[in-house]
């Protein structure tokens, strides 16, 4: 335990000496966007609310990961407090330091599946260094190495020659999953990865982001050349089984991470957007046939090929874009976060 303890405070403290002095902060996420955010999603408890596609208004290390994230990024200390309270009392149980992945109001008790989502951990302990570097919260800081140093432990492994990030440390790699290791590529979160390297001070870090980077490049599947959503990579990259072979709704975030980090790659962003476009917008994809199962028409999917032809071509931002009406909680978080990116990195596409 001492030995733990002393890793975690070494990284932290190594996180803050190596990130950038204290300055004021740029607010990138608009105070009435936010403000609409908070009133159609964030519980008085400090729950992120998913109201999407029938979830029963669950909450998850996701949404609170997004909510902590958009938080930071208005310039909110209260909120981000409120969000983080909620996380680490109701979240925050595992005896490895992860967070479980899924609260439902309507089950007692309102965790019932005990594994992570290896997403949702890497989300929240971004936010939480960003935070405590930009408010100078100590605890925020220490607690961000605590998740990262359990991350790299428990989620982060070797195997076929490659470092991945399994989507929870369950059920995901023999002998309890045939066909694992199974991944999920829209689980790299590219621009935490640095600051994870920083907290948990490894050479594994880059090793998985570079790993991610050039697994993306190599999954084209079927006539739109795209990922799947959930990936075997037992042997060859193949749709794993018992899952759709589809690109989801989850994957539609991969260009948008991409983007935020900074990975301007013009012929992996180009081929996911063509790919994933229907009717002008994002859609689900069949993989095997190339056809069109849902076309997501919610500005907040749209930004998603918007925030590419920024990237790639400078081209601005359309009227629809910047206008934020929150409805569900998924597009409407890809939305802020879009928007902050452009705010941030390329205010000529305003």
């Amino acid at each position: 335990m001492k030995r733990i303890v002393a890793t975690v405070l070494a990284g932290a403290l190594a996180f803050a000496i190596a990130v950038e002095p204290l300055q004021a902060q740029q607010v990138l996420v608009d105070p009435k966007a936010w403000a609409a955010y908070k009133l159609q999603f964030l519980d008085p408890s400090g729950r992120v609310i998913d109201n999407d596609n029938g979830n029963g208004n669950i909450s998850h290390s996701e949404g609170q990961g997004y909510g902590l994230l958009l938080a930071y990024l208005a310039n909110s200390p209260a909120d981000f407090e409120q969000i983080w309270y909620f996380t680490r009392t109701e979240l925050l149980l595992r005896d490895d330091g992860l967070a479980v992945w899924k609260w439902d109001p309507s089950a007692k008790p309102h965790v019932t599946d005990t594994n992570n989502a290896s997403d949702g951990d890497m989300l929240i302990a971004y936010a939480l260094a960003l935070a405590g570097t930009s408010w100078n919260r100590s605890d925020y800081i220490e607690a961000a190495a605590r998740m990262a140093q359990a991350l790299l432990s428990e989620a982060v492994v070797e195997a076929g020659g490659r470092t991945l990030l399994l989507p929870g440390v369950e059920g995901f790699t023999p002998p309890g999953r045939i066909d694992g290791p199974v991944v999920n590529p829209s689980y790299w979160i590219f621009e935490a990865i640095p600051v994870m390297a920083l907290l948990a001070p490894s050479d594994r870090w880059q090793k998985l982001s570079d790993d991610g980077l050039a697994l993306l490049k190599s999954l084209q599947f079927g006539p739109r050349k795209l990922p799947a959503e959930w990936v075997s990579l037992a042997r060859r990259p193949a749709p794993a089984e018992g899952f759709d072979a589809e690109f989801a709704y989850n994957a539609v975030r991969i260009p948008l991470y991409l983007a935020r980090a900074g990975i301007t790659d013009k012929a992996l962003l180009s081929r996911l957007q063509h790919g994933m476009t229907a009717n002008g917008a994002p859609a689900t994809i069949d993989l095997a046939t190339g056809g069109v199962k849902t076309v997501l028409a919610d500005p907040g999917y749209r930004i998603v090929n918007d925030v590419v032809a920024c990237v790639v071509n400078g081209k601005k931002l359309p009227p629809t874009a910047r206008q934020f009406s929150p409805a569900l909680y998924y597009p409407s978080t890809l939305q802020l976060l879009g928007l902050a990116l452009v705010v941030k990195k390329h205010p000529e596409c305003l």
